[in-house]
């Protein structure tokens, strides 16, 4: 990470962070114009030298640097062999071929530091989930102070429709709070104030519906909010943590080739000083022994090793993008070829994210139209989000339009809604509800809501005139393409299929039985979701981890490669993960995990070509077997079979 943050810092310029790619751009159109000019014009011969000599620059610029800080600190690596290799070619007189070497090699790191900028954004965006102020209650009065400077036991007042500040327990106020930041669950959840705060016991052991967390949303009232944890140790603050820990890991193959590199070029580097003295020993002048030695070089520098790699990712990362896929880097593209094992979220990844309207049940034989619009009557009246939820599908799927028939309306926290209708009262809620206002819940209802309740719906009763006269329920239904998606991803080797959510564990059970996962895990909190990854990841080796949200940050950073739902993938999750579905269609993963082994193989296969060449080459330009023309042809021609091996990724589809 260090790295990283330390050659994006090395690499922006006057054009700012992207000044290399521009850098390496420019090269390759002075190579080109300097190519056709001695090609194909009579111009004279100093015209494309000289077009020669400016890509040089452009192309050797930054790799200069970086060659030459490293050759300080007495290091040498690919990027010292590139410019030797890059300056023996001139001095041969090979400059077309210099030149291509530098666009090639500048270009593949121009790339690679750009994309290192990723790294921070995630951090930001976590930053941005929690307000930078608060309003402090102190004797009656309230000041706005920021977030840092909160002390526990501090007492905010949380206003309407605005961020929660800070970890704590309500102490005043009731209201239904947006925990989908943090948890993922996919309905507001239902909170009120604790009865007495002495003797409270540790932030976890306290009762759920009694603590916020910085970042959620507060409902329709107002709260006031013990402050029970710093700034610092706040659930905002622990996902950061968590994010930054494990988020930027080198690829596999770059791992091999920085350990190739170790050996490689030290023993390339005095071979070829030695070679420049080889007239010492044998019967050649001095000039034909630096002409062996430049040989060497030349078709010992590691051009087709260095752009193996990241042609065959550039060109998986395009084809990927030309399906709505955006892949951030290498590591991704080669990590998923290995995958056998998955881990979703649930909320907006392998469901719609929005609570439906699923079933309307009239009971003892009450009018199914006359149930739907005593619901749509009083639920319209509410700000309740799944009040309006409710109202909005019966008016999409019944073709009915409130008519401001009830009037009185008024939320029970933590049980329904109560109103007038045509005079009488209209409760819809849970037992607790009925229980509270006399209405007697039969043994078939309560089995006819549990029926409901263990395929994971959330289930209300209707109550008119003092008698239940139907029941309600609602569900974040699955994605059409859910369940087909899974299937493929079975067919083609994906053995293991997660679901990790902070929904009851009913509903969890009840969605992965419809759509195909066998194992659904739920009441997961962030740090949950970040054990679970760990237990998989003890249990299979590599494994990805697929959601859309922030909650799912840490779970994501935490696995070998991250997925986020894309439109409706928070910009935490797309900003921490490798990959974002861009057209957010869960069913563009079995075509990626289809690319990404495709790459893979390509890769192999292009280090195979260009370590063979190399292997061959340099041994016959040794025993001066051949000349710099057949040398530099060779050398050309790995480059060219690897770059073009690497092309084929642009027509890959899945079969």
């Amino acid at each position: 990470m260090e790295k990283a943050k330390e050659n994006v810092h090395q690499h922006k310029g006057i054009l700012g962070n992207k000044t290399e790619l521009y850098f390496a751009m420019l090269c390759g159109v002075f190579l080109v114009a300097a190519f056709l000019i001695e090609k194909f014009s009579a111009l004279p011969n100093w015209v494309s030298l000289t077009g020669y000599c400016v890509s040089y620059f452009f192309g050797g610029y930054f790799i200069t640097i970086e060659a030459s800080k490293k050759i300080i600190k007495g290091g040498f690596d690919i990027d010292f062999l590139m410019i030797a290799a890059a300056a023996g070619a001139a001095y041969i007189g090979s400059w077309a071929e210099g030149s291509l070497l530098l666009f090639l090699f500048s270009l593949g790191h121009a790339l690679e530091h750009f994309a290192m900028n990723k790294a921070k954004k995630s951090i930001e965006a976590l930053n941005d989930l929690s307000p930078k102020t608060a309003l402090v209650k102190k004797e009656g009065r309230l000041k706005e102070i920021a977030i840092n400077e909160l002390k526990i036991g501090d007492v905010i007042v949380v206003k309407p429709n605005t961020k929660i500040a800070a970890d704590g327990v309500i102490i005043s106020g009731s209201s239904s709070i947006n925990q989908a930041p943090i948890t993922g669950e996919s309905i507001p959840v239902d909170k009120t104030f604790i009865t007495s705060t002495n003797n409270l016991p540790e932030f976890t052991q306290i009762d759920k519906k009694h603590i916020v967390f910085t970042g959620t949303i507060n409902g329709d009232s107002n709260l006031e909010v013990l402050v029970l944890k710093l700034s610092k140790d706040s659930s905002v603050s622990r996902l950061i943590k968590m994010v930054s820990e494990v988020e930027t890991q080198k690829s596999p193959t770059q791992r091999l080739t920085k350990k190739f590199e170790k050996w490689y070029v030290p023993i390339v580097i005095i071979v070829v000083f030695l070679l420049c003295f080889a007239y010492l020993v044998i019967d050649e002048s001095f000039n034909n022994s630096l002409y062996r030695a430049i040989t060497v070089l030349v078709a010992a520098s590691p051009c087709a090793l260095a752009i193996s790699t990241p042609s065959a990712v550039l060109s998986g990362i395009a084809r990927a993008a030309q399906k709505g896929v955006l892949i951030k880097g290498g590591k991704a593209l080669e990590d998923l070829g290995e995958i056998t094992t998955m881990a979703f979220d649930k909320t907006g990844t392998l469901t719609e994210g929005k609570p439906k309207l699923t079933n309307v049940i009239p009971i003892n034989n009450f009018d199914e139209k006359e149930l739907i619009r005593i619901v749509l009557e009083v639920e319209s009246l509410s700000n309740h989000p799944l009040a309006k939820a409710i109202a909005k599908d019966i008016e999409t799927k019944y073709k009915v339009e409130a008519q401001n028939k009830a009037v009185n309306v008024n939320a029970i926290q933590g049980k329904g809604i109560q109103a007038q209708y045509n005079g009488d009262s209209v409760f819809i809620g849970n037992v607790k509800l009925m229980e509270d206002k006399g209405i007697m819940v039969v043994e078939a209802i309560t089995n006819k809501m549990k029926d409901l309740l263990d395929v994971g719906q959330t289930v209300m009763i209707v109550a008119y005139r003092s008698e239940i006269i139907g029941l309600i329920s609602v569900m974040d239904l699955p994605r059409e393409t859910a369940a087909k998606t899974l299937q493929q991803l079975k067919d083609i080797g994906i053995k293991h299929m997660v679901m990790l959510t902070g929904d009851h564990q009913n509903v969890g059970d009840a969605i992965a039985k419809q759509i195909g996962l066998t194992e659904a895990k739920g009441n997961l909190l962030p740090e949950d979701k970040v054990s679970e990854v760990k237990k998989l990841i003890n249990d299979y080796g590599k494994i990805a981890m697929v959601g859309d949200g922030v909650n799912d940050a840490p779970a994501m950073a935490l696995s070998t490669v991250s997925i986020a739902m894309g439109a409706a993938g928070s910009d935490v999750a797309l900003e921490t993960a490798d990959v974002a579905l861009m057209s957010d269609k869960i069913e563009n993963l079995p075509y990626l995990i289809g690319l990404s082994r495709q790459s893979k193989r390509i890769i192999k296969q292009n280090i195979f070509i260009s370590l063979g060449v190399v292997a061959v080459l340099v041994p016959v330009t040794i025993l001066g077997l051949t000349n710099i023309g057949l040398a530099v042809a060779f050398h050309e021609g790995s480059t060219i079979v690897v770059v073009l091996n690497a092309l084929r990724l642009l027509r890959y589809d899945l079969n």
